[in-house]
């Protein structure tokens, strides 16, 4: 698709250092494992990617605050029962269409609109948050770091989570400047321990365990159906099978019987996003649209998500990146104007302006608009048109400062960033 792929280049690395910590108990099965990290390096590591990531894939869910209370209620009630309760838990919802939730290190956590959407009720909610949590209370990450390390392979970064999602073709332009996306891969034991503790907490908290079983039936589901590609970040992260929803099956009849579902509260919660179902619908169609550089047909059909759902910050940007790819950069520029004013949170908003802006010569307000881009992401694009901006301003010094930060690029971007460096040089 053409929403950010076009030219935003991202700061990823390839490794994160770790000091050898020895072994150490696992939480949840108080057994001696192998560990890299200590507990405070991980909560260290989630603190500061925790932002990072979800600047990365959409930013947070922002026209229903309630909603984002709502969901951070029912996941710390389940972090209260778990076996590791002193994390520093986090839940946020992300604006992100694919169907995906992840944790990282410490207990940071998301879930993405677009499973939210997928759920039917409040025990459903809990069964993806509690198997996610799960992954926090037992140290998952610092186990699948501490095997990388050995084994010499280093970091995976940027891994299933964004693979092939509206945010995950930003990873391919490989900046190195905003810092690795880090989301581990995690084995079949971390998964199915992560489904059969995550149903325990669930019961626990008053929870129906029964959620969780529906929910690995739909995840089944949707992977033998026509829809199975648009899972394919969740079905990398978390592969459903016959055998995990038996196994969860198993799992339940072990549990006191009963428990809430709370389907009354969980439809309440998310009457303002399911309002919108039929503009998100449509903006997903324009994706696919832009995808083939469609433009026309995908602009009809933001068209329409915007009549619906007129506060959509995101259904703008994409309408910019397309005028942006046709070359009208006024049309952009309007376009991208409306994004700003609808979601300022978003670096992606403030980058694409200021890059529209540069094209159009306004010099000024694209540096304005390029440097708070990198107050909430740095990323090689933002270096590589303020160094244009200064260029064009008779700044060679700053030029060459900010040329040099996006050259650490190893892709398009930083290539371009050299052949600008050498071109000053010479001149």
């Amino acid at each position: 698709m053409i929403s950010r792929k076009l030219f935003l280049g991202l700061g990823l690395s390839t490794t994160i250092g770790v000091a050898v910590t020895g072994c150490s108990v696992n939480p949840v099965t108080g057994e001696q494992e192998l560990s890299l990290m200590s507990p405070a390096q991980e909560i260290a590591i989630g603190e500061r990617q925790y932002p990072l990531n979800q600047q990365q894939q959409g930013g947070a869910y922002s026209l229903d605050p309630g909603l984002q209370r709502y969901v951070s209620s029912v996941g710390k009630k389940l972090a209260r029962v778990s076996d590791n309760p002193t994390l520093p838990y986090e839940f946020v919802v992300l604006n992100n269409s694919e169907a995906n939730a992840w944790a990282l290190p410490g207990g940071k956590i998301a879930i993405n609109r677009g499973l939210l959407m997928r759920l039917d009720d409040e025990a459903e909610l809990a069964a993806v948050l509690a198997h996610e949590i799960v992954h926090s209370a037992a140290r998952h990450s610092a186990q699948a770091m501490s095997r990388q390390q050995v084994l010499g392979v280093g970091i995976a970064v940027l891994g299933a989570t964004t693979q092939d999602s509206e945010w995950g073709d930003i990873a391919s332009q490989a900046g190195a400047l905003g810092g690795a996306a880090y989301i581990a891969r995690y084995g079949r034991s971390n998964e199915l321990q992560s489904d059969e503790v995550g149903m325990r907490y669930m019961s626990k908290a008053g929870y129906d365990p029964q959620g969780a079983v529906r929910v690995q039936e739909k995840f089944l589901a949707l992977s033998r159906g026509r829809e199975s590609n648009a899972f394919e970040a969740l079905f990398a992260s978390h592969p459903p099978s016959a055998a995990r929803v038996e196994a969860n099956k198993r799992h339940a009849t072990q549990l006191p019987a009963g428990g809430t579902t709370n389907r009354d509260a969980f439809q309440s919660a998310m009457r303002q996003l399911n309002r919108g179902r039929g503009a998100y619908l449509a903006y997903d169609d324009a994706r696919r649209a832009a995808g083939k550089k469609d433009w026309d047909l995908a602009l009809k059909y933001l068209q329409r998500a915007q009549q619906m759902q007129p506060r959509e910050g995101a259904f703008f940007a994409l309408e910019g990146d397309i005028q942006f790819a046709r070359n009208d950069y006024q049309s952009a520029l309007a376009a991208y104007n409306r994004a700003v004013s609808e979601n300022p949170q978003l670096f992606s908003n403030w980058l694409a302006r200021g890059m529209t802006r540069t094209r159009l010569g306004q010099y000024s307000a694209a540096e304005k608009d390029l440097t708070r881009s990198l107050g909430l992401l740095q990323t090689a694009a933002a270096y590589l048109f303020l160094g244009e901006t200064m260029e064009a301003r008779g700044d060679r010094n700053g030029a060459l400062r900010n040329y040099q930060m996006a050259a650490q690029d190893p892709g398009n971007v930083g290539k371009q960033a050299r052949a600008r460096m050498q071109q000053l040089a010479g001149g």
